[in-house]
């Protein structure tokens, strides 16, 4: 393996794994001075024209339809999985037992205890890991975990996070893998309350214990045509429905292993936000909120440190982590996108180093294990101790 050329290989060209894609190809485009140089070298993909995509437009050697094919390629060195949910276990498991590095979007399997597997895996092939909470690369995310690990905030007292999108609010909303229990395991929990457990657990620490409930708001959806591209299309009244199998919302209360107490929500089917994955948080000495569907800003308050008795509005800009690499100066916005080239160069700069990543499949399998909990909560109606679920 060429360190600073690592030959890419996606499995899965939908939306995410053209996101993906973008990143790798952008990286020496932002960061030059990384000298981090991806080849794209294959995709795996059965939508021929997705797999064309790939090859005419984005710049992959080839495509094919049979994922393994990619796997066994001796010039891909990092295997990307942008796949649906169900196929992470056999996917990771295999690209593990090839000796490649993977790169999962969360949330690493299609259950908890496939995301345990997964990481036993990779853990005893010695690969590196990364998983897809990229929202803890926003620059001001960034910063606010420095001003946690400075201490600044004081004793941390109260967090509450959410990830609230409307993409399921749409009645009409075509019934994709995702609102299916087989093909995508668990709804909201997996698919957006993942990123808000993540986000929780990377600026506050371990959770210890959960109580939480769930509901169905959306319990039909017109069945999905062939040829529908994403969890954006959109059936017609009259259309052949099919019932919805996992949850729309997630809601639990959260106590932190370092005294904190909190708060979790997620919900799909919401109106209003459209994406909002947030926190707020609070110390003995002050706080903070950051919203994504407000990337490029956020509000700070130092009690000790201000001129001001409360909340100040701080815009995003190149003194903040990354930032500058895509646009010089203070309140020049980056996007989604420009957080995934940073995840996927932080990734291969880990890769390249060969020194273990973060997030990888330890902090998903940690995000798991409070699932995991909230799982067992709403099911016994009680508060429940997080526990480890990691295979020894």
């Amino acid at each position: 393996m060429n360190a600073t050329s690592p030959g890419i290989g996606v499995i899965g060209f939908g939306w995410m794994g053209q996101s993906h894609s973008r990143a790798y190809r952008n990286i020496p485009v932002y960061f030059p001075e990384r000298g981090i140089t991806p080849r794209l070298v294959g995709v795996a993909e059965t939508d021929p024209q997705r797999a064309a995509l790939a090859v005419g437009n984005y710049g992959y050697g080839y495509s094919t339809a049979d994922w393994r094919q990619v796997v066994e390629d001796p010039a891909v060195d990092v295997i990307d999985i942008t796949a649906p949910n169900a196929m992470h276990r056999e996917l990771a498991e295999a690209a593990a037992a090839a000796g490649k590095h993977i790169f999962c979007e969360k949330p690493v399997g299609i259950e908890m205890s496939a995301t345990a597997a997964i990481e036993h895996a990779a853990r005893g092939a010695g690969v590196i890991t990364g998983c897809g909470y990229n929202y803890r690369w926003a620059p001001l995310v960034q910063y606010t975990r420095s001003l946690i690990d400075e201490g600044r905030f004081g004793d941390l007292t109260l967090y509450r996070g959410r990830f609230f999108s409307m993409y399921g609010r749409d009645r009409l909303g075509v019934l994709s893998w995702r609102y299916l229990l087989d093909e995508a395991g668990l709804g909201a929990m997996m698919d957006i309350m993942s990123h808000a457990i993540d986000m929780a657990l990377y600026l506050f620490g371990p959770i210890t214990s959960v109580v939480a409930v769930k509901e169905i708001f959306v319990k039909e959806r017109p069945r999905q045509q062939p040829g529908a591209k994403t969890h954006y299309d959109r059936g017609s009244p009259g259309d052949p429905t099919g019932a919805v199998t996992n949850e729309d919302y997630v809601g639990a209360l959260v106590e932190f292993a370092n005294g904190a107490r909190g708060t979790l929500e997620a919900d799909r089917s919401i109106f209003g936000p459209q994406s909002q994955m947030a926190y707020e948080l609070n110390g003995s000495r002050g706080a903070a909120a950051w919203d994504h569907e407000k990337l490029n800003q956020m509000k700070l308050y130092l009690a000790e440190e201000m001129p001001v008795d409360g909340f100040i509005e701080v815009p995003s800009g190149d003194s903040f982590p990354h930032h500058g690499n895509f646009v010089p100066g203070g309140g020049n916005s980056i996007g989604y996108d420009d957080l995934k080239v940073i995840e996927a160069l932080e990734f291969l700069t880990s890769v390249a180093a060969g020194t273990p990543h973060a997030p990888g499949f330890g902090d998903a399998l940690a995000v798991a294990e409070v699932q995991a909990a909230m799982v067992r909560s709403w099911e016994s109606r009680r508060w429940e101790p997080v526990t480890s679920m990691r295979i020894d």
